[in-house]
């Protein structure tokens, strides 16, 4: 998709590692308490906020780079950086800031310096190459109030691996806790016949709740009708003993025949309820539902289950006998929301639909009222659709869920013409539209939507940010006989066979001659959303396509692009962001949605960043080192941002 528009597109700001602005004042800065950012997501529920208010919408025009951090990947194992996504976010816990590299390698820094107190390699074999790329989201540390604080591994690290492991390390010396599991490992696939090395993965941080750590996997899409289960995997947080595991497809009911609904988004956590939050993903394969009757168990649902046994405490599905990799891809956030004047613990969850679900905490009831509203039919040969599928009243769709084609989009008048031509010669009868042999447009397309970012919510604003992409996918379905021969054809495309199944499948992105997508811009937008009304305050476009084709921004702008990674909001005011296909991290306006600056990255920055405060300094870091699926420029550094001038 960007290698296209690289090539098809015919650079102004500044280029290292400096903002795009004035150059920056040395005024003295004034000393901030200090605060931690202990969570992939802030906190245990995913808000993705902080109190930190030092850098304002006033001053964050004087942003500078305070440290930069290789992680020395590239150094070690820089031919394989094209297979990486580097979308790690750090946790600041107990005066050291922890990074998780491509291939899994944890480090511990100074939060003021960036300088590394220690490194643990895991040793990944980096030329297994998986599906959803080698990919480290983040590391969960957790205290074990048992033990005395000057015990060895009384602070944990939990590091997931690509490989399928669960490392528990020491947060202070970065050593093995050597009462973990096997000499402080455990294999999260022990018992798994794996067609291949890379079916099976770990891209997100796990989570701990009572003593109890529990960890998801990422799965290979669309290659057959019995694929793993996606089972969720509970460990003792101490010993490593297996404590439970919960498979989402296991009531899905007789006749059912398939693997995944696994969790491979974060998940969050509730210590006091002592719940565990799962974004399910879709049963396999994911176009084709026919030996899969019915709804699809806990498949595609929020499932909040006891932390300490596995049971299941409610779900609340978000789309039903899915057929469109419409799967949850968020961290379901935590909060207090004041929707219709009554404050209600809630779940918050982000979908690819661009779809916003607000689900009472204590019971998955809706807090936002949902509508079954029908959705259209007319499947596979072989196919028993769902007649209705679930819309909040509230807030609107974030992404536009239908085109025609009196919507292509072109520069011309010849490119317009063709992506009309596409647009016409598909099923495209809006969301929902099975896939077909004719070939279906979905729009949203299966990245979004919403995607891993999730949002950030500022509770006492009531506000949630969230960031979407807006491009189409066109599924064409393809009898099984024909698989084989369409994929020698359509060599470089996505054909992939679905095994078991009647049909294959092949998936692409709708685009111009000219590389461009056929649906209006904006390819990606920012909004803002009132919890207490479900209104949308603002929305603008996120990025611009400076890096996909360098100088096509001066006469396209800020017309927006897809984008990977998420946001997160300050005490201030303001809304940091990288995630769009340009190499930048940005700063907005959380009033207004005015983009006030933007820093310059070495790398691709498809990462959620985060902020905290040490020994006074507001420090706002991100990890750029590029994404493998969105083609944009690969690294390994971590960049740390602040205001330069002393503290007083």
């Amino acid at each position: 998709m960007t290698s296209s528009l690289r090539v098809a597109l015919l650079g102004v700001c500044l280029s290292g590692l400096a903002a795009c602005g004035q150059p920056a004042s040395n005024a003295p800065v004034a000393r901030a308490p200090d605060t931690d950012w202990r969570h992939y997501g802030g906190d245990a529920g995913g808000q993705r906020f902080s109190t930190a208010a030092q850098i304002t919408p006033q001053n964050v025009k004087d942003l500078q780079v305070a440290w930069t951090y290789s992680t020395g990947e590239a150094a070690r194992h820089g031919a394989e950086l094209e297979h990486t996504s580097f979308e790690d976010t750090p946790i600041l816990v107990d005066g050291r800031l922890y990074v998780c590299s491509q291939f899994n390698a944890v480090s511990a820094l100074d939060p003021g310096t960036g300088k590394p107190l220690w490194t643990y390699d895991p040793k990944v074999d980096p030329t297994t190459h998986y599906p959803n790329k080698n990919v480290c989201r983040g590391v969960t540390a957790w205290r074990d109030p048992q033990a005395p604080a000057d015990a060895p591994c009384a602070s944990r690290i939990f590091l997931p691996t690509d490989d399928r492991r669960l490392i528990a390390l020491d947060a202070a010396s970065g050593a093995l806790c050597k009462g973990f599991g096997q000499d402080g490992t455990v294999d999260v696939g022990a018992g798994l016949k794996l067609k291949w090395p890379g079916q099976m993965q770990i891209t997100s941080p796990p989570v701990v709740v009572r003593g109890v750590v529990v960890v998801g996997s990422s799965l290979d899409d669309n290659q057959r009708v019995h694929e793993l289960p996606g089972t969720v995997r509970a460990y003792d947080a101490r010993t490593g003993e297996l404590k439970w595991g919960f498979d989402p497809l296991a009531n899905a009911g007789p006749g059912f025949q398939a693997g995944a609904a696994n969790v491979w988004a974060p998940m969050s956590g509730d210590e006091a309820r002592g719940l565990v939050f799962l974004p399910t993903s879709s049963a396999s394969p994911d176009f084709f539902g026919g030996l899969r009757p019915g709804a699809g168990g806990y498949a595609n649902s929020v499932v909040a289950l006891d932390a300490e046994t596995g049971t299941p405490a409610w779900s609340f599905q978000t789309t039903h006998h899915d057929v469109w990799d419409y799967d949850i891809p968020a961290q379901p956030t935590l909060a207090e929301v004041d929707y219709g004047g009554t404050k209600t613990p809630a779940v918050i969850q982000a979908t690819k639909q661009g779809l916003i679900f607000t689900l009472a905490r204590d019971t998955g009831t809706p807090v936002v009222p949902v509508e079954e509203r029908p959705v259209p039919q007319g499947g596979a040969p072989g196919e028993t659709l769902s007649p209705t599928q679930p819309f909040p009243v509230a807030p609107k769709p974030l992404s536009p869920i239908r085109i025609s084609e009196k919507d292509a989009y072109g520069l011309t008048p010849w490119d317009r013409g063709k992506c009309r031509d596409l647009i016409a010669g598909a099923r495209h009868d809006g969301i929902y539209a099975p896939p077909s042999l004719q070939g279906t447009l979905l729009y949203p397309f299966t990245g979004g939507g919403v995607n891993w970012g999730g949002l950030a919510f500022d509770a006492g604003r009531q506000v949630a940010y969230v960031n979407t992409s807006s491009m189409i996918h066109k599924v064409t379905l393809i009898p099984a006989g024909k698989v084989k021969a369409t994929q020698q054809a359509e060599r470089g495309k996505e054909v992939s066979p679905q095994e078991g199944a009647p049909f294959g499948m092949k998936r692409e992105v709708l685009l111009s001659p000219l590389g461009l997508p056929c649906n209006p811009p904006p390819w990606g937008q920012l909004h803002a959303i009132d919890m207490k009304t479900g209104k949308v305050l603002w929305e603008v476009p996120l990025g611009t396509t400076r890096d996909m084709a360098p100088g096509s921004q001066l006469f396209l702008g800020t017309i927006g692009v897809p984008n990977m990674g998420g946001p997160i909001a300050t005490g201030s005011g303001l809304v940091f962001i990288g995630a769009a296909m340009d190499d930048y991290l940005r700063a907005f306006d959380a009033a207004s949605g005015k983009e006030l600056w933007k820093g310059r990255l070495p790398a691709g920055g498809q990462a959620t960043p985060m902020t905290y405060v040490w020994k006074g300094r507001q420090y706002v870091v991100i990890a750029a080192g590029g994404h493998g699926m969105g083609g944009t420029k690969r690294g390994d550094t971590v960049v740390a941002y602040a205001l330069p001038g002393p503290l007083q």
